[in-house]
This record gives structure tokens, sequence and C-alpha cells, in this order.
């Protein structure tokens, strides 16, 4: 287990030399199942974008340049190697995405309601409430993608029932979460619905996210590996210390980057992170494969926290499912806030006073704007999904491989 300590935690922009080396990864992968065909083929245009960079990857090796350096760094901009407009094609689907798994997302939907289980008819509820809110499966898609792009490297012919069970235990993990979160924002909304405290009030609400909690605790140590079992665990630690990382920083116009993308990691990045290599650990391939994953999961979780951030301000209440600018109005800074805040002093000084005066709030979100924030938080997400890339070249070649790679680039296709 990793040390969660920030100058263990490779962020990404703690690396600033580059070298080429082949991967060496077979690319004898076979596939007979018709939905893998068609993924391949409907994915053509974006397999551009990626297959020069099968077989040769990136590799960034270690800076010994100071905290201080490595920020100066990232205010710089680091060259993206993803460029999604540098070639004509259209954009990518979530619905193509996951066709690959389709059957097993399927399955999964039918296990949650179960797996939550009837005790409580309240707190079931309550769970059914967030479940039925039209969530994305995001996180159970990429366990099922990695399971498979990983499991015929260890001779695997079908999915484990460990595999299923950690897609069932990191999706109730993720809902108790968001649970958990929306009462401490006091959100009335998600995903254009009612949130769970709205609803039944803000104790039914923190017990249906303890009960969840719970829940998927039990699950998980009934998976009896150890490794898979410390790993999820520590994601639980890390939400409440992202929680209260958050908590401590409100409205703190000198909160560096390198303490955003921690609280970041702790708050989103940690979960795929652990989603992505316990797949792995459960397909049974070597370490070397499974931190692999755990760094992709990492890092396509911070270009995802980075690009939610950026979309706070550039799409609509309607959009977004939630008030635009509700970080911001919270005192909860992030990458375009603090980007923006090294040009503009004025800024700082409406932030520091809480938009006590009106229309504050749009001016601020404006300045953001102008400042160039909002274009330095692009640069920022671009570099994360480049290393996301970088870390999926010792996969073999394969439809789950591309579409575990177009995942990044629909991430980032959010905010082109």
């Amino acid at each position: 287990m990793m040390s969660m300590t920030c100058h263990n935690l490779d962020f990404g922009f703690t690396k600033t030399v580059f070298d080429l080396y082949a991967c060496g990864c077979s690319s004898n992968a076979s596939f007979c199942r018709s939905s893998v065909r068609n993924y391949a083929k409907s994915s053509s245009s974006s397999r551009k974008l990626v297959d020069r960079r099968r077989g040769i990857a990136l590799c960034r090796v270690s800076s010994t340049n100071t905290p201080a350096t490595l920020l100066s760094e990232v205010a710089q901009g680091v060259p993206p190697l993803l460029d999604l407009k540098e070639e004509s094609r259209g954009p990518i689907s979530l619905k193509n995405l996951f066709e690959l798994v389709a059957d097993d997302l399927q399955t999964l939907n039918q296990n949650l309601q179960s797996i939550v289980g009837a005790e409580n008819p309240v707190l079931m509820s309550a769970a059914e409430q967030i479940f039925g809110a039209g969530g994305k499966r995001m996180r159970p898609a990429l366990v099922f993608l990695v399971s498979r792009a990983t499991s015929e490297l260890a001779g695997l012919k079908e999915l484990t029932t460990e595999h299923r069970r950690l897609a069932e235990i990191i999706e109730m993990i993720h809902t108790a979460s968001l649970i958990h979160d929306d009462v401490l924002d006091d959100s009335n909304m998600r995903r254009g619905q009612e949130t769970v405290h709205q609803m039944y009030g803000t104790r039914v609400a923190v017990l249906a996210g303890d009960f969840m909690f719970a829940q998927s605790s039990w699950y998980l140590a009934n998976l009896e590996n150890l490794e898979v079992i410390k790993l999820i665990s520590q994601v639980i630690k890390d939400f409440a210390s992202g929680e209260i990382k958050q908590a401590s920083s409100l409205f703190d116009c000198d909160l560096k980057l390198e303490e955003y993308l921690l609280k970041s990691y702790y708050k989103t990045a940690s979960l795929i992170a652990a989603s992505t290599k316990g797949a792995a650990v459960f397909s049974g391939v070597d370490s070397t494969i499974t931190q692999k994953m755990y760094e992709y999961g990492k890092n396509l979780g911070l270009a995802f926290q980075v690009v939610d951030d950026i979309l706070d301000f550039t799409q609509s209440a309607e959009q977004l499912g939630k008030p635009a600018g509700s970080d911001l109005v919270n005192g909860n800074l992030t990458a375009p806030v603090i980007f923006a805040l090294e040009k503009e002093p004025k800024l700082r000084d409406i932030i520091e006073s809480e938009f006590s005066e009106p229309g504050s709030l749009n001016e601020a979100i404006e300045l953001v704007k102008s400042c160039g924030g909002i274009e330095r938080a692009q640069e920022l997400a671009k570099e994360k999904a480049d290393l996301a890339i970088q870390n999926l070249q010792c996969l073999p070649e394969s439809a789950f491989r591309l579409a575990l790679e177009d995942m990044v680039l629909y991430n980032l296709e959010r905010i082109v």
C-alpha cells in the first residue's frame, strides 16, 4: 500500500525528461464476440489518435526538481501529445464504449439492489433513488474492461466471480460517497434529480451512506484477497481525507495546485485507481501490470476531476444537473480558479469576501474565464490523459484496450 503523503504520490507533473522505449507487448489477441468486432470497427477513427503510440510508449523519468519548480512547470503548460482536433473524427459514444461489457453491466444492475439488502425499507428506498438516477456506471465498466483486457495475459477465458463482485462493491462505494457528498455540500440536485437528503432528510441520507459503506466492506472481506481488501479499504479512508482537506481549505486563495491534485486524488482518482488495479489483481497478472493499471486509473481519475471542474464554469445548470459555479460559491477552489488567481488580484478579493456583494459570483466566473484559467486547466487535463494512455501500452492490443484508450479521449471531448 502506498504512503498517502504528497511527496510520495506521483501526479505526473513531477516528470520532465522523455525517453522512448519499445513496449514489447504481444499483439496476438483474438476475440470471437461480435460486439468486440463491432466496437473495433466503429472506433477506427478514434484509433488513429492512439495507434501511433502502440508499441512505443513515452516514459517520463523522475525529476529532482523542487515542488515550487514543478508547479512552475505546470503553470507554463506541458505540450500535449493528444490533440482531439488534429484529425477529422466523430465524437466517442459511451454507448459504444460500454458495448463490449454491456452484458456484464446488465448483470451488475440486476445485482445491485439485492446486494444493498432489504432489511430497512427506508435505506433501500434511498439507495434506489440514487442507483436509478441515471449514473453512467463508469467505474464498474472500467473494472470489466480492465478485467477482460488483462485476462488474456493470465489465460482466463471468462471473468471470475471476484471480478464481478469487485465491480458491484466499487459502485456501492461510489454511490455511498455521492450521498455523503451531497449532504456535506448541501446539494439539492444530483444528475437532474432530487438528492437523497433532500427527499428523506439529512439523518436518513447519512445513515444510508454509512449502511452502503458497511455493506460494501462486508462483501469486500468475503473476497478473501488481502491485497484488494487493503486497496479498497484505503479508498474509504481517502474519501474522508479528501473531505477534511476540502473543508479546511475553503475560500483559501493560497491553495497550491499540488494540494488541489492531492485532494482530487483522495476524492475521485483513488477509487478509480483501485477499481482498475483490483480488476488486474483478480486476473492474476504480475505486479508490473497491476501497477500500470493503478497508474492508468489514477491519471484517468485526475483528468476526469479536472474536466468536471472545468465544466462547472462552462456548462449550464441544466447540463450539469446542479447549479453552475456551485464549487466556487461554496469556497471549493479548483484548477481553473487556482490558475486564474495567478493573473487576477481582483478575483482574490471577491473570493475572500465570500461573494458578499450582489453579482460577485458571476463576476468571479467571468474573471476565471477571461484570465485563461479554463485553458490552463484544459492543458492539465490533457497531461493527465496523456499519462493514462501511456500506462496502457503494457497491454496486448485488443478491442478492450482500445475502449480503455477511448475512455480517456471521451473525457477530453467533454471540454472540446
